[in-house]
């Protein structure tokens, strides 16, 4: 195995970046930043109140990474194209969307701020989930011939 374009100082930062916004929205709201709920909670508000810091928070996570190109930090990244079929991303996506209701949550809210928290719950999910894309990288690299 290759490893292109290792960047560890963009990595620890970025890592800091993730763990310092958990946190701060953590002291600040009393939430934990599992995006899948933060853009559930979009969709299917608690009150009109909740609405406006999870659009700020989806947001920023689409204009961070429009941001980070544009300012020149990201010049090792030209362009980014998916390997896979527009109906395999699509049905990959309905999966994800399914795993994380049946999980109660996704890989950040899980695997960041809920192993942070020492959550029992979140150390099985992120076992689960782990342990499914690992497996699913094997079988589509070695088992199917693919370069997922």
């Amino acid at each position: 195995m290759t490893i292109i374009n290792f960047t560890p100082v963009p990595a620890l930062i970025g890592g800091a970046l993730i763990g310092f916004s958990a946190a701060f929205l953590l002291l600040a709201k009393g939430r934990v930043a599992g995006i899948s709920g933060i853009a559930g909670g979009i969709i299917y508000p608690e009150s009109r109140d909740d609405i406006g810091w999870r659009v700020v928070f989806i947001l920023g996570l689409i204009l961070g990474g429009f941001l980070y190109q544009w300012s020149g930090l990201g010049a090792g990244v030209q362009h980014i194209a998916a390997v896979a079929d527009k109906p395999v991303l699509i049905i990959a996506g309905l999966l994800v969307g399914i795993g994380t209701q049946i999980g109660t949550g996704c890989t950040s809210g899980h695997g960041i701020c809920g192993l942070a928290r020492r959550s029992p719950r979140s150390l099985v999910a992120t076992f689960c989930f782990m342990g499914s894309a690992i497996v699913t990288v094997y079988v589509v690299r070695h088992l199917m011939g693919g370069a997922a």
